[in-house]
């Protein structure tokens, strides 16, 4: 497999593989819902085979993630490929909805942890809490941020972290400046 070879680049194939895995869907159950073969969906994996723009949306469906993660994947210089990501090559996941700009840190999701940047937009919240089966440890860089975890709302400041362990927990920026935090979230959920 090219997951684990340095000589082979992680790339779509392997981040794919890294979300299946973390979703708990076996190839079976993925090329059953896309109404592939089971070698089809291996190829795309191991970069053997190249999805079309509507295979990735199917895909992205399937697996409950943002087509733009799967098309996301900025040139990186020879060498730097799973080691470096540059400030202008991080990749946008999730949605914008809420005001929430969520960037990919880690070099690809191959890992037992992910490291995401958000920029909370000021005067943006989320009203519906979210629980995820994951432990989270957050640290804000700039502005403040509101945030309920388990019921209980903290102020967190510049400086300050944080952490989630599959709590019940919601945000709010009512302030006049973005909040810019970096997460760590294992396992990988995007």
């Amino acid at each position: 497999m090219l997951h684990n070879d340095p000589a082979h680049p992680k790339i779509l194939g392997a981040d794919l593989w890294a979300i299946r895995k973390a979703r708990g869907v076996t190839l079976v159950e993925l090329a059953d819902h896309l109404g592939r073969s089971v070698g089809w969906v291996s190829q795309v994996e191991r970069d053997l085979s190249e999805p079309s723009v509507t295979d990735l949306r199917l895909i992205a469906a399937a697996l409950d993630v943002s087509i733009s993660m799967l098309f996301a994947h900025a040139a990186t210089p020879a060498g730097e490929e799973g080691y470096v990501v540059r400030k202008g090559a991080r990749r946008s996941i999730g949605t914008r909805e809420a005001g929430l700009i969520e960037e990919l840190l880690s070099p690809d999701l191959t890992d037992d942890f992910e490291v995401i940047h958000s920029t909370f937009q000021p005067h943006s919240e989320i009203t519906e809490a979210i629980s995820r089966p994951t432990q989270e440890v957050g640290y804000l860089v700039s502005g403040c941020l509101d945030l309920w975890i388990a019921g209980r709302k903290f102020t967190i400041n510049p400086g300050d972290s944080f952490r989630i362990r599959g709590e019940v927990h919601r945000w709010s920026n009512p302030y006049d400046a973005p909040a810019v935090a970096i997460w760590v979230i294992a396992p990988p959920v995007y």
